[in-house]
């Protein structure tokens, strides 16, 4: 490209000299240089030319080689990076191994862990509601049971009370009678009292309720005047009854009581005793749930 560029340049100022007179030595010598001058910058324009077109391709190849020199340092950090893993791999398998082995056996126990807590949590769930139950059983007892002593209680003060005025009344009748004072007794409350007991309450046959309550009325028929001391006879009887029916009354609401706080005093200690039972297995439910999700998720983390 160069040598074509020179020689177009001379076949220029050749084709220009054949036109003129011939030169002077001098002028020969002058134009011997211009020739020169100008081949040499054909030549100098006629490399640059080529530089300039050769450049797009001389700077893919540069980008083409820089890019290669990168690819190459990158497969040597890599492959320096396989040989340091593939020495760990071998260095360490035998620890990798037993670690698996240790974390397969812990897999195992953690399982069987979690089975075992989650089936004592479940015992211990019915445990605490049957216990719950048995408390709430043993609270209702002790309310039905204050229930009936309470009416018991009611029942033996309203016959108490009853009984010691009935014998009062007797005890006062006996006394008229043998000392010849019945008239002044059968208009006293204790005559009246007595009176509405015999008819009413009194255990007596009909025969004997009558002549009793023919004396206590002031009412003596002619054709049958019963002897004072035949009536004296029927008081006392009736009042030693009623004293025996009373004292047995006595002991009876006396053993009610001691029964009454026998069972209050068992079931308030089996309340007790199921209170501390309740706590304990709820603390031990709450426990045992903490523990079975610690379990659970440390049995994830392993898998």
């Amino acid at each position: 490209g160069s040598s074509h560029f020179g020689a177009s340049y001379l076949d220029f100022w050749f084709k220009l000299t054949k036109t003129h007179h011939q030169p002077k030595p001098q002028s020969m010598m002058g134009r011997t240089v211009a020739v020169l001058m100008c081949f040499s910058l054909g030549m100098v324009f006629g490399e640059q030319r080529a530089s300039i077109e050769a450049n797009p391709i001389r700077k893919v190849v540069t980008m083409l080689q820089k890019m290669q020199a990168r690819v190459q340092e990158e497969a040597k950090k890599e492959e320096a990076l396989f040989e340091k893993f593939m020495c760990y791999c071998k260095t360490s398998g035998g620890d990798l191994e037993a670690a698996m082995k240790e974390a397969t056996s812990k897999l195992g126990s953690l399982e069987a862990a979690i089975k075992s807590a989650k089936e004592r949590k479940v015992q211990t769930e019915a445990d605490l509601k049957e216990h719950m139950t048995s408390r709430a059983e043993a609270k209702q007892a002790m309310a039905a049971a204050t229930a009936i002593r309470e009416k018991e209680a009611a029942a033996f003060a309203a016959e108490k009370e009853e009984a010691d005025t009935n014998l009062a009344a007797l005890a006062k009748a006996i006394t008229a009678i043998e000392n010849g004072m019945a008239g002044g007794f059968l208009q006293t409350t204790a005559a009246t009292s007595l009176r509405k007991f015999i008819m009413f309450k009194a255990e007596l046959p009909d025969e004997t309720r009558e002549e009793v309550l023919s004396f206590l009325s002031g009412k003596v028929s002619e054709d049958y005047a019963p002897q004072s001391g035949q009536i004296t006879g029927i008081l006392k009887q009736m009042e030693e009854e009623m004293a025996k029916g009373l004292e047995e009354a006595t002991t009876a609401e006396t053993d009610a009581i001691k029964n009454y706080e026998a069972l209050m005093t068992a079931k308030k200690k089996e309340v007790e005793t199921l209170t501390a039972q309740i706590e304990e297995e709820q603390t031990r439910i709450g426990d045992l749930g903490v523990e079975i999700a610690s379990m659970e998720n440390d049995l994830e983390d392993t898998e």
